[in-house]
């Protein structure tokens, strides 16, 4: 049996930038209400109160240990990319149960990138079953339930939240999950308030963020962060991608992006970040993720490979230190 889309409630317009959202006492009456095109749909929803649907995600989500936000303020800087790689690099590790979801609902590349392009999600009495793309790596998008690979998807902010929600409270991860990856969008829009808000009690581990070495990525990298800290989100670390330039035929590195301010570890040390590494542009990463192959299985003698594999071992440090922290107190 295919899976459904819940249906969700219709706004006329987006979300102005401090709703209270529709389940809130307030909602219809705050002044940010006023003149919203929102107003009537919001103050005549009698549905008050908590969301009965976090119990539920809670519940799901508590059977996973380790839960990672994989974050960018521009599009274009590899984090898709990167996030394959990431879950690619933890399943490389047969004791562990990983789990990728993709919450780019305009622009789902996952699938590909891991190659399971043309699979499909089935519904059964336990939830929605990812798409296995090893023993160990489920994946989720929304990228399964296109009638074509090719359609675009237009819908408003609320839309968006109902399939996050669904995503959250219906897919079944099995019996215990050690990682979840979650990539995002670009940008600090719905999809990035609705999954913090949906795990905001089960708790995550952190965000990483992907960034460029250049000025231009930065500028928007930085508002990330200011995202993350005012969403009391716990930064891991910052990782620069494309920092330098791989020659897949004589294995030197060049710059193509120059990073004019200091790149991403200055930032790291004027934000007061962990800087977890720079990973060179290797032109078969591109290559790979178009075939839906693992990088590191077909070039592992690339530099790329030794920097992505380090980047992933500081990952992994940070959570498992702050794990233990968190036991300590």
């Amino acid at each position: 049996m295919s899976p459904s889309i819940e249906p969700t409630q219709e706004l006329n317009a987006p979300e102005p930038e401090h709703c209270p959202g529709p389940e809130s006492d307030l909602a219809g009456k705050e002044d940010a209400c006023q003149g919203c095109p929102n107003q009537e749909i919001c103050s005549s929803n009698t549905v008050k109160g908590p969301d009965p649907d976090l119990p539920l995600i809670n519940a799901r989500l508590s059977q996973i240990d380790h839960k990672i936000l994989v974050l960018s303020g521009k599009g274009g800087v590899g984090k898709s990319t990167f996030t394959s790689m990431l879950s690619w690099a933890l399943a490389a590790d047969d004791s562990l149960e990983v789990g990728a979801m993709d919450l780019d609902i305009c622009g789902p590349s996952l699938p590909r990138m891991l190659g399971a392009e043309g699979e499909g999600v089935h519904q059964s009495n336990s939830g929605w079953s990812p798409v296995y793309v090893a023993d160990n790596l489920g994946l989720m998008s929304i990228g399964f339930m296109l009638p074509d690979p090719d359609s675009a998807i237009i819908w408003r902010g609320a839309k968006k939240n109902g399939l996050i929600k669904q995503f959250l409270k219906d897919v079944n991860w099995g019996e215990h999950l050690d990682y979840l990856v979650v990539d995002t969008p670009p940008g600090t829009s719905d999809e990035h308030l609705a999954v913090t808000t949906y795990m905001k009690e089960v708790g995550v581990d952190g965000a990483l963020i992907v960034t460029t070495p250049q000025e231009v990525a930065l500028l928007d990298v930085r508002k990330e962060i200011d995202f993350c800290r005012k969403a009391g989100i716990k930064i891991l670390g910052l990782v620069e991608n494309m920092s330098g330039f791989v020659c897949p035929n004589c294995k030197g590195q060049s710059q193509i992006f120059k990073p004019t301010t200091g790149g991403g570890e200055q930032l790291c040390k004027d934000l007061n970040l962990k800087f977890l590494g720079s990973v060179p542009l290797d032109p078969r990463i591109g290559a790979c993720c178009d075939h839906g192959r693992c990088f590191f299985d077909e070039y592992p003698d690339s530099p790329a490979t030794t920097a992505i594999l380090d980047v992933v071992d500081a990952l992994r440090d940070q959570v498992e230190l702050d794990m233990t922290k968190l036991t300590l107190e």
